[in-house]
């Protein structure tokens, strides 16, 4: 493990890029997860419709041959985007489709009471929806989201194949330096599992917080 220990400084500037990733990708997934999941429960028939299209075309698809068609594919209708731009954008693009279906669930599993009783009292539906509807969701999309970030943490190994030098794509140039292998896969192994077990943590505590709010 001398190696690893020589080589530290650039596996943790791998695991920074993959850290970035995931952040950044979740943090836009949501974005897209939320106005999917309004757009299929509020839209009107074309844009509910165009939304499912949506959730069924990037679940239905590999993530891998995603991330191909957004870095190697769109080149060739004149857009070239860098691997780490491609990266957040693929991977934000997937995340949106598979937590639109988290919202959807959350929000359905608030009784109907609630909302009528909130409209009853004068609220609109967009505050109806932000002031009742949300936070009572948001309790129940909690452990799914963090299934989903944990696993997207991971899953930032296959934008190792654009370039990007992640974690994995760290291990793999140190492999081709030192013609060792064991020691720097046995190394990221560990290190993806401290980051999904402080993230898990993390989650568990708002999840925790939440119980007690609602």
């Amino acid at each position: 493990m001398e190696l690893v220990f020589q080589n530290f400084e650039f596996l943790l500037t791998g695991a920074y890029y993959t850290l970035l990733i995931t952040v950044v990708s979740m943090f836009f997934g949501l974005i897209i997860g939320m106005i999917v999941a309004i757009a299929r429960l509020k839209g009107n028939w074309l844009i509910s419709n165009l939304a499912k299209v949506y959730v069924s075309i990037i679940r239905g698809t590999p993530i891998l041959v995603q991330i191909f068609i957004i870095y190697f594919g769109l080149p060739d209708f004149g857009i070239t985007l860098g691997p780490l731009t491609a990266a957040f954008i693929a991977l934000s693009v997937n995340i949106g489709a598979y937590l639109s279906e988290t919202f959807r669930g959350a929000i359905l599993s608030v009784p109907k009471g609630q909302t009528e009783a909130a409209q009853s009292l004068g609220l609109t539906p967009w505050q109806t929806m932000r002031q009742v509807v949300l936070p009572q969701a948001a309790r129940v999309a909690i452990p799914p989201m963090g299934n989903t970030f944990v696993g997207i943490l991971k899953e930032t190994s296959l934008v190792s194949v654009v370039t990007v030098t992640e974690l994995l794509r760290s291990a793999q140039l140190l492999i081709a330096q030192y013609y060792v292998a064991m020691p720097f896969y046995i190394a990221i192994a560990i290190m993806y599992w401290v980051m999904s077990t402080f993230f898990t943590y993390i989650l568990g505590r708002i999840e925790a917080r939440l119980s007690k709010a609602y």
